[in-house]
């Protein structure tokens, strides 16, 4: 009989990045909800790790050193699959979460090092594409002042932080609205911004002694054999079958194909914050299949 657990959550964000919560209230979080093993991804920076460590070391909890870097679309959506799970357009980025379990708070890494100034021009790449989004909004009758937008991030600045500007300014009711009428995937003040192939991450996640894991591939609306097939050809090492966005049907076949592809598999409940509905924890996995660097 395969042993099954709830305690892991590879998937959260915190204020370094698009999260609600500071990177220990996010660490007491999960430890409240009985996560034994918990991995902070914030997107395109490593900033909260030793707050991390920190946190969980007070907490009695395994932390998991991650990041989740925002890469090109590696597969054109096929319309079929898109309908199936009742998404209206694909994702343009795909997301790859990498994992470091053998970084060592404290302590020097200089492929780590080297990771970060990879890095660098990813961030960096945020700050131009915000303004841009800003003066977009502004052609649109919305303007909005990209120095207070970069006030809200104490790490990389995103569209929640865009998004909790213009609900102060009293253009839309929520952030949830901001995104579906304004500045999500496509529509009117979108402005995109530069990103590794998949291919490319995969290599310095490598380099640097990082495992991959694809994000919430239900997002991007390729069939499960297609995916499988283009993550084993990128050199991508699991996907995150269990996902809270996943249905119990959709994880059960990518844990499967993952499986039969040689693949692991990460959970995540992607938690970015309360105010946004979400819980993390309790999404149960058999533990055989997660990626051995990440076991309980």
């Amino acid at each position: 009989m395969p042993m099954w657990t709830q305690a892991v959550d590879l998937h959260s964000h915190s204020t370094h990045s698009d999260g609600q919560h500071d990177v220990h209230t996010v660490a007491e979080t999960m430890a409240n909800r009985g996560v034994k093993v918990w991995a902070l991804t914030d997107h395109d920076t490593i900033n909260g790790w030793e707050e991390g460590a920190n946190a969980a070391a007070r907490l009695g909890i395994r932390f998991v050193p991650g990041i989740e870097i925002t890469c090109e679309v590696a597969e054109p959506a096929h319309e079929a699959e898109l309908m199936r799970h009742a998404q209206e357009r694909p994702s343009n980025s795909w997301h790859l979460l990498a994992y470091f379990p053998t970084w060592i708070p404290g302590a020097t890494n200089e492929e780590i090092n080297a990771f970060q100034r990879w890095l660098l021009p990813h961030q960096s790449g945020r700050i131009p594409r915000m303004m841009a989004m800003c003066e977009r909004l502004g052609e649109l009758g919305m303007p909005v002042d990209a120095e207070r937008v970069m006030a809200r991030a104490t790490g990389s600045v995103g569209r929640p932080h865009l998004a909790e500007e213009m609900v102060s300014l009293g253009y839309v009711a929520t952030k949830q609205e901001a995104f579906e009428t304004w500045i999500g995937d496509g529509l009117p003040g979108f402005v995109e911004h530069r990103k590794p192939n998949l291919e490319q991450a995969v290599q310095q996640i490598h380099k640097a002694g990082g495992v991959a894991s694809l994000a919430h591939p239900k997002y991007y609306g390729v069939p499960v054999s297609k995916l499988l097939e283009v993550l084993n050809n990128s050199g991508v090492d699991a996907v995150e079958a269990v996902h809270r966005s996943h249905s119990d049907a959709y994880r059960y076949e990518l844990m499967l194909a993952a499986t039969a592809n040689g693949l692991g598999i990460t959970v995540g409940s992607d938690f970015h914050g309360m105010d946004y509905g979400q819980l993390p924890g309790h999404m149960p996995a058999i533990i055989e299949r997660l990626l051995p660097a990440v076991r309980p």
